[in-house]
């Protein structure tokens, strides 16, 4: 979708369709009072004989209103005026842009940002509506159905007023690093594979001149001695690879920012098989990789003038006759040895591997994503992505970029205490912490191979996709991060 600003008031503008918001007690956003004011009083008419719904996210479509360029006015409701803040602003602009997905019309002018939120500045509200109309408005494009629905909303603008010439440009390069990850999570798992991902990885090198990539294959990984994530992958009929993608936006002698995602392109469970309901998910659990991906598109769409690394190891967890077995013992790349339990706690097995190869960046900080633990979902559901560092300003850091983004995280402790769930008679560590606090006890194990460094570790089971037949990747949490390396620039 193409992002603009425009100098034209609502009654003016030529978009196919202008969109308002109007308040409870009859009250007009200043755009649907101009609206009503050239329409000679009928948006109050209609408000007045209930045919217009204030409610919070009401929307309402109303066509040929007299006076107006447009041929579609929709009104939404934003409730009490008092009430209005983030959460309700974004609502509002969510609801829209349902309506705006369903519309005929190509193209649109929200004039929301105009609203009042308290705490929250002209940029913020502008950038917010135009990644939530965008991400409200997306259709998977690589789609296999034989007649696919392409998008009928090709372009959006809002008002110019207060924001710099460039904020289009900068959202549009965040909103194409979401749209990547979400296109690569909502891949089926016979196309996204390890494989892959290696192309996709060489796309974006083909795209950008600052990004370099190299893909790892089995032999390499073997003479690194990546044992861990080796042994995850070897049941199946394709072959791991990891990807490293090397983006220079600043001097180089300045230390990178490395991200490490987990790409499983799917989890069958390996031996410890999954049961079958919901198994068609585990397309999404290489979404911590897709996350990678995404934010690499986003950092160098902005120029951020930083160095950023992003590790991508990719395997395919599958049941064969040579499939790693609860109770095997394997040697990581660290030269920790691992007690295997469970051949569905995978992704801190692949992990690991990962983490202690980013070492060699010598990293301003490092931040792992993964899909890891479906006990982070019982603990914090859809709505927080699970946080844990023993860095307390890192922590800070993600966190607060999540808030301003509305793309929250939240910490879990990472006390010593848990370790000891991680002990095993046979071995350095086992993979599996027990039925009690199996996020953290996860975060535990990462912790292990991240000894001195400048860690976190971000566990998206819960928010990374929607769950569902019809569920798609969410694309979180590109947002948080591209906000936080923002920060960092």
């Amino acid at each position: 979708m193409d992002f603009h600003l425009s100098t034209q008031r609502p009654h003016s503008t030529q978009a196919g369709v202008v969109v308002v918001g109007i308040f409870d007690d009859g009250i007009l956003s200043s755009a649907a009072a101009e609206i009503d004011e050239v329409a000679q009083g009928r948006l109050k008419s209609l408000i007045e004989s209930g045919d217009l719904s204030s409610r919070l996210g009401a929307a309402n479509l109303i066509h040929a209103l007299p006076g107006v360029a447009s041929p579609r006015v929709l009104v939404v409701g934003l409730g009490e005026q008092r009430k209005m803040d983030a959460a309700r602003f974004l609502r509002v602009v969510r609801d829209s842009s349902k309506v705006l997905r369903g519309a005929s019309a190509t193209s649109a002018a929200s004039y929301l940002p105009e609203i009042d939120v308290p705490g929250r500045d002209a940029n913020w509200k502008a950038e917010q509506n135009l990644l939530l109309v965008d991400h409200g408005c997306y259709r998977y494009a690589r789609t296999y159905k034989t007649s696919p629905e392409a998008p009928k909303l090709t372009s959006l603008s809002i008002p110019a007023a207060e924001l710099p010439s460039d904020l289009p440009q900068r959202a549009q390069a965040l909103a194409a690093g979401v749209r990547l990850t979400r296109e690569l999570g909502n891949l089926p798992p016979n196309i996204c594979n390890p494989a892959y991902l290696a192309e996709e990885a060489g796309h974006m090198a083909d795209r950008h001149d600052d990004i370099d990539t190299e893909v790892l294959g089995r032999a390499q990984m073997e003479t690194l001695g990546m044992g861990s994530l080796l042994a995850v992958g070897q049941g199946s009929a394709n072959e791991p690879k990891m990807m490293v993608m090397n983006y220079s936006g600043a001097a180089k002698g300045n230390k990178p920012v490395v991200l490490v995602g987990k790409g499983v392109t799917f989890d069958s469970g390996g031996l410890s098989l999954k049961p079958g309901a919901g198994m068609e998910e585990m397309k999404f659990d290489m979404c911590g990789a897709a996350t990678v991906f995404g934010v690499m598109e986003a950092v160098a769409g902005l120029k951020l003038p930083i160095n950023l690394v992003g590790v991508v190891p990719a395997v395919e967890n599958m049941p064969d006759g040579r499939s790693y077995r609860p109770s095997d013992v394997v040697t990581s790349m660290s030269g920790l040895t691992i007690e295997v339990l469970n051949t569905d706690a995978e992704g801190r097995l692949i992990l690991c591997d990962a983490l202690t190869y980013a070492r060699r960046f010598e990293p301003s900080a490092l931040v792992d994503i993964a899909t890891l633990t479906g006990a982070c979902v019982v603990a914090l559901g859809s709505h927080a992505t699970g946080l844990m560092s023993r860095d307390a300003d890192l922590s800070d850091e993600l966190r607060d970029a999540g808030e301003r983004m509305m793309d929250r995280a939240w910490p879990l402790p990472l006390w010593d205490d848990y370790q000891s769930q991680l002990e095993s008679g046979f071995a350095d560590i086992a993979n599996l912490g027990g039925k009690y606090a199996g996020a953290i006890t996860a975060g535990c194990f990462l912790s292990r191979f991240t000894e001195g460094m400048r860690w976190a570790h971000l566990d998206i089971a819960g928010s990374a996709w929607d769950s569902g037949r019809k569920g798609n990747a969410t694309g979180r949490p590109v947002g948080l991060l591209v906000e936080w390396l923002r920060s960092q620039a």
